[in-house]
């Protein structure tokens, strides 16, 4: 699983001009399933997410954890991370998990989401999502696992 997160002071998600999901402070995180991801790695990314360090502590440094200063976490579904952009002018899906399998993952992702931190929303799988946010810093990263 590949995902970029973006410390936001506020982020939601739109569909069909209906927003779906919103937080303030916190990690907006756009997530991609590949081929050979498993419950496994769902789980590990959802405890990196929670738990990476990216927000100030009180001497300025980041030091702190969603968590730790109990902030919202969006999570959206976006296959198109997962491309192969190494050759050509057009990216390839090839490594992205197949739609049954990425639908089975991000839900799974969202499940554990709710049951381990308080302020959760999501984007919706399969949808032509507009997403919107205000980058705190900026600060954005990508992680995999």
């Amino acid at each position: 699983m590949i995902t970029i997160i973006q410390r936001v002071t506020t982020a939601k998600v739109t569909v069909n001009n209906q927003d779906i999901g919103n937080i303030n402070t916190g990690i907006m995180a756009l997530v991609a399933v590949e081929k050979n991801d498993t419950k496994k790695e769902a789980d590990r990314l959802l405890e990196r997410i929670l738990n990476y360090r990216i927000f100030s502590d009180a001497a300025g440094k980041m030091n702190l954890s969603l968590r730790d200063v109990d902030g919202g976490l969006l999570l959206v579904p976006q296959f198109t991370l997962a491309a192969d952009t190494q050759s050509g002018n057009r990216p390839s899906f090839t490594p992205a998990a197949a739609p049954e399998l990425g639908h089975y993952l991000f839900h799974y992702l969202q499940r554990n989401a709710h049951s381990k931190h308080s302020k959760v929303a999501f984007g919706e799988f399969g949808a032509d999502m507009q997403v919107s946010l205000v980058n705190d810093g900026p600060v954005t990263f990508t992680l995999r696992v």
